[in-house]
C-alpha cells in the first residue's frame, strides 16, 4: 500500500470511528428529550453524521462538481453525491423519517469499496511490474581494456559485454567465454536453470546465477528480447476485448437512463397522485445508489488485466484482452512444423553401418568428408562424431551439388551423399525404413552404411496436442513446406488430426483461408482458428488467422511482431495453458457480469416498489462491487 492509499485508509478509519460514535449516540442517547423537540434532535443527528460524511466523502463531492464543470455529468461520483446529499436533505421534510445515518453509511462504504478497488488494481499492476523488473539498469562493456558500466542503449552490436554472477543479462548475444547457469523464470516460467557454455545464445532479462560470462552483443537494446516483452505488456491494456468495450458502452447509456428513471420515481407520484414526497424521494435516492455501475466498470477490466498478468507469469505474453477473448473460443489450431513442433535443427537420429563396419567408424568417415561444409546436415554429422577432426588426414574434398561430397581421407576414397550419388558411382545401397534425410556412405567403392538425419520432434509436442484436445480444441492441423513422408511421420507421431505438406508461404495462407471458412461454417463465428509459427515466412499466416501465436525465444522478429500471443519458452504445451487461462478469465468476467446485473436488477425493482431501503442499496452497490472485485482478483492466479 503506497502513501496515498495509507492516508486515504486513515481518513476512512477516522470517519468510521466517528460514524460508530454518532450511531451509538443516536441509538442510546434520548436526543429529543435532552434538546426538547424532535426538530432539534433531527438537526443534532444531522450534525453528528455530517462530520464522518464530510471526512470520508468530501473528495467524491468535489470530483462530482468538477466533472459536471467539464461536461462529465453521469458518473459514479455524481450518483453517490446526489444520493447521499439527498438522504441528508430529507431532514427538510417535516414528516420524513431520518436517513442521515444511511447517507453517511453509503458514502463510507463507497469509499471503502473504492479503496479496496485501488488496492486490487495496485496488486494487479504489481504482478505486471514484477515482469517489468527484467529490464536491466546497466551493461558492463569492455572498452580500451577497462570494464565500464553504461546504459544498455549505448551498447552497439558487436560489443563484448561482461555479465557477472547475480547480474541480469542486459542484451541478446552469444557467449564467447565462460560457463554458467541462467535463471530464465522471468521470461519463460521455467523453474530449472539453463546451462550456458561458449557458443550458446543468451537473451536479455535472464539472471546469471554462477560464473562470469563474456557475451558478444547480437542485437541493439531496442530490439532485444526484454525490450520486446516490455513493449508487448505495456501495449496490452490498449486492446480491449469486445466484452470490455460493451461494458464501457453499456455504462455510458445506462447511467443517464437510471438517473432519469430515479428522478421520475421521486417526483412523478407526488406531483401526479399526491403521494408523500419523503417516501418517493427516498425511493428515488435508493434507486440511484443501487444503479451505480461500479461493479461492472471496475471488475471486468480488472479481470482481464489479472488474466494478462497471470498469463505473463506463466511465460505467455498476450498482447491485449481482446486476444484472451478469442483464445477462449479457439476450436482449431494450425501449426507450422519446423521450429514449432520440432526443434528446427538437424540431428543424427540413427546410424546403420554395413556388415563389418563399426557405427563410430561410419560416423568418423562421414564427419571427415563433411568437415569443410557448413551445411546444416554436415554440421549435424560433425556434432554427432565424438572425436576431434585432424585436417591433415584429409587430402581432398570435392563437393557435387545436389548429390553429396567425395573426399580422400587417409588414402581412402570416401563418398557421402544421397542415393543419386551412390547410383552415379555404381554402388549398391540399402533403403532405410526411417523417415528423414538418408546420408549414404561408401569406402573405396564399397557400401559402408547410412546415417539418418532428421529434425527432432520437441519432447513434449505430443503431450501438447493431447492437452489441446483436452481443452476442447476439436481440430489440430499441421502446415509445412517439408516432404510428404516427413510430414506424415511427424503428424502420426504427435497425433495431429490432419496435415498439408510441401507448402510455400502463399500456400499456407490459402490453407488458413480455407480452414477459417471451415471452422466458422461448422461452429458459427464464435469458433476461432489459431495458427502457431516461428519463422519469417509464417508472419502472413499469423496475421490472417483469428489469433496468431508465435514462439518468443527462437521465433523471428517478424513472427513475434505479427503474432497476438507470444510463447516465451517455445513450448507448444503452453498453447493449451494459454487457452485454459483465457477460459478461466472469461469465466470470471461473465460471473461478475451476471452476478452484478442480477443483484442490481432485483434491488432496483424492490426500490421502485418501496421495499428496498438504503442499507440494501449499499449492498447492491458497494457490496456487489467488493464481491466482484474479489472474484476478479482470482484472475491474477490463473497462471499458477
Amino acid at each position: 500500500m503506497n502513501k496515498k492509499q495509507k492516508r486515504w485508509r486513515n481518513r476512512i478509519l477516522l470517519a468510521i470511528a466517528l460514524f460508530v460514535a454518532a450511531y451509538a449516540i443516536e441509538t442510546f442517547v434520548p436526543l429529543e428529550t435532552l434538546l426538547g423537540s424532535r426538530d432539534a434532535a433531527l438537526w443534532a443527528e444531522f450534525g453528528l453524521f455530517a462530520v464522518p460524511y464530510v471526512i470520508a466523502g468530501y473528495d467524491v463531492v468535489v470530483k462530482a462538481v468538477r466533472n459536471i464543470g467539464h461536461g462529465q455529468v453521469f458518473d459514479e461520483n455524481f450518483l453517490m453525491t446526489v444520493a447521499t446529499l439527498g438522504a441528508f436533505a430529507l431532514v427538510l421534510f417535516p414528516d420524513s423519517e431520518p436517513h442521515m445515518a444511511e447517507g453517511a453509511a453509503v458514502m463510507l462504504f463507497y469509499q471503502v469499496g473504492e479503496l479496496f478497488q485501488s488496492y486490487a488494481v495496485g496488486k494487479s499492476r504489481a504482478s505486471i511490474a514484477e515482469l517489468m523488473d527484467i529490464a536491466p539498469d546497466y551493461a558492463n562493456v569492455m572498452r580500451d581494456g577497462a570494464l565500464l558500466q553504461v546504459d544498455p542503449y549505448e551498447v552497439a552490436v558487436g560489443d563484448v559485454i561482461v555479465v557477472k554472477a547475480g547480474e541480469r543479462v542486459p542484451l541478446d548475444g552469444v557467449v564467447l567465454d565462460g560457463s554458467s547457469q541462467l535463471d530464465t523464470a522471468a521470461l519463460t516460467g521455467e523453474s530449472v536453470p539453463r546451462e550456458i557454455a561458449p557458443g550458446d545464445e543468451v537473451v536479455s532479462g535472464c539472471v546469471n546465477l554462477s560464473g562470469k560470462l563474456e557475451v558478444r552483443v547480437e542485437k541493439p537494446f531496442g530490439e532485444s528480447t526484454v525490450s520486446r516483452i516490455l513493449e508487448l505488456v505495456e501495449n496490452a491494456a490498449d486492446k480491449k476485448a469486445k466484452t470490455e468495450n460493451f461494458i464501457t458502452r453499456f455504462a455510458h447509456y445506462y447511467t443517464p437512463a437510471v438517473v432519469g428513471i430515479a428522478a421520475l420515481l421521486a417526483v412523478a407520484p407526488p406531483l401526479l397522485f399526491g403521494q408523500p414526497w419523503s417516501d418517493w424521494v427516498m425511493r428515488g435516492l435508493v434507486f440511484l445508489v443501487v444503479s451505480c455501475p461500479c461493479a461492472l466498470v471496475i471488475s471486468v477490466p480488472l479481470s482481464f488485466f489479472g488474466g494478462i498478468g497471470g498469463a505473463s507469469r506463466a511465460g505467455v505474453l498476450v498482447k491485449g484482452s481482446n486476444y484472451l477473448e478469442v483464445l477462449a473460443k479457439t476450436q482449431a489450431v494450425a501449426f507450422d512444423k519446423t521450429g514449432t513442433l520440432t526443434d528446427g535443427s538437424f540431428d543424427v537420429v540413427a546410424v546403420h553401418p554395413a556388415s563389418g563396419i563399426e557405427p563410430e567408424r561410419l560416423l568418423e568417415m562421414a564427419a571427415y568428408a563433411e568437415s569443410f561444409s557448413d551445411h546444416p546436415i554436415a554440421v549435424s554429422v560433425k556434432r554427432a562424431y565424438s572425436g576431434a577432426i585432424d585436417e591433415q588426414r584429409i587430402e581432398s574434398v570435392i563437393e557435387q551439388s545436389g548429390h553429396g561430397v567425395k573426399a580422400v581421407v587417409d588414402k581412402h576414397v570416401v563418398l557421402v551423399g544421397n542415393d543419386k550419388l551412390m547410383g552415379s558411382e555404381g554402388i549398391d545401397f540399402n533403403d532405410c525404413h526411417l523417415t528423414g534425410t538418408i546420408l549414404h556412405v561408401s569406402l573405396d567403392g564399397s557400401y559402408a552404411g547410412h546415417i539418418v538425419i532428421a529434425d527432432i520432434v520437441k519432447p513434449n509436442a505430443a503431450e501438447a496436442i493431447a492437452a489441446l484436445h483436452k481443452e476442447g480444441v476439436k481440430q489440430t492441423i499441421m502446415l509445412t513446406g517439408d516432404r510428404q513422408d516427413v510430414a506424415a511421420s511427424v503428424a502420426d507421431q504427435l497425433g495431429i488430426d490432419e496435415f498439408y505438406a510441401q507448402l510455400l508461404p502463399q500456400d499456407k495462407v490459402e490453407q488458413v483461408e480455407r480452414l477459417l471458412a471451415q471452422v466458422h461454417n461448422a461452429d458459427g463465428h464464435d469458433a476461432k482458428l489459431a495458427f502457431v509459427g516461428d519463422g519469417i515466412n509464417d508472419a502472413p499466416v499469423l496475421t490472417r488467422a483469428d489469433i496468431g501465436i508465435a514462439m518468443g525465444a527462437m521465433g523471428s522478429d517478424a513472427a513475434i511482431e505479427a503474432a497476438d500471443v507470444v510463447l516465451m519458452d517455445d513450448d507448444p504445451a503452453s498453447i493449451a495453458k494459454a487457452i485454459r487461462i483465457a477460459k478461466k478469465t472469461m469465466g470470471i468476467v461473465w460471473q461478475n457480469i451476471v452476478f452484478a446485473l442480477g443483484v442490481k436488477l432485483l434491488v432496483l425493482v424492490l426500490a421502485a416498489f418501496g421495499i428496498a431501503n438504503m442499507w440494501m442499496a449499499v449492498f447492491a452497490d458497494v457490496g456487489v462491487a467488493v464481491i466482484a472485485i474479489l472474484n476478479a482478483m482470482r484472475a491474477m492466479k490463473v497462471g499458477k
